[in-house]
């Protein structure tokens, strides 16, 4: 299989709250042209299906290949008409990447339906991943024997360093560091707030923030090239 499933948030503000979030998209760019490069094929997938929401600090902060793809109309297009999680064929994945922003938080931990597709993929043999706040979609994917599929796991995701340093820290509905030990994981970060940081456990792979998603995205492939 060639094909990987991209997980984007339909949630556009922090909750209640007025603020807005979405997804980052630079985490989707550099992992969809990234995997893109390397031959797989991305569909992109969202828990309610429909448009997708951008955080517009990641607009603001694009660097040139980010502008480049928001001036695609094709990918662009592609953004407002998600698939729906629960109409997705995991058979069809050798991975799932989860992206982040800060929206995940309110719609990745309880969709049902991103769980399952992460579960059989896994379990076909293939590889789960995330980025940054991509890595609430992790917090409760039950394997079939009953275990968490973070628990004992090497993990890293957005620390509660850099909700400090985003300055978001108080608008956030759980610390995502502390929800991973919560569950077991072995959660890794690097020393450095902000700084590009990744690692893989066998076929669990992860990156700590936004400007980890290359990193991420090489340790995915990497992995994917040893199946």
């Amino acid at each position: 299989m060639s094909r990987i499933l991209a997980v984007v948030t339909n949630q556009a503000t922090y909750g209640t709250n007025h603020h807005r979030t979405g997804l980052w998209i630079g985490e989707l760019v550099h992992f969809y042209d990234g995997v893109r490069r390397a031959g797989f094929e991305v569909d992109i997938v969202s828990p309610g299906g429909g448009q997708v929401p951008l955080d517009p600090r990641s607009t603001r902060w694009a660097d040139k290949a980010v502008r480049d793809y928001m001036s695609d109309r094709a990918f662009m297009s592609s953004l407002d008409h998600t698939s729906k999680a629960a109409d997705v064929d995991p058979a069809r994945y050798a991975a799932i990447f989860y992206t982040g922003g800060h929206g995940v938080m309110w719609d990745f931990p309880s969709d049902t339906a991103l769980q399952q597709a992460a579960r059989e993929i896994y379990e076909n043999g293939g590889v789960v991943s995330s980025v940054c706040h991509g890595a609430c979609g992790l917090l409760d994917i039950t394997l079939s024997d009953g275990s968490l599929l973070v628990d004992g796991r090497r993990v890293t995701g957005f620390s509660t360093a850099e909700e400090r340093v985003a300055m978001v820290k108080r608008r956030v509905p759980f610390l995502l560091e502390d929800e991973l030990r919560k569950r077991g994981a072995h959660y890794v970060r690097h020393t450095i707030p902000m700084a590009p940081f990744a690692t893989a456990d066998g076929r669990l792979v992860t990156g700590q923030n936004p400007y980890s998603t290359k990193a991420v995205t090489a340790r995915l492939i990497e992995t994917l090239h040893r199946l």
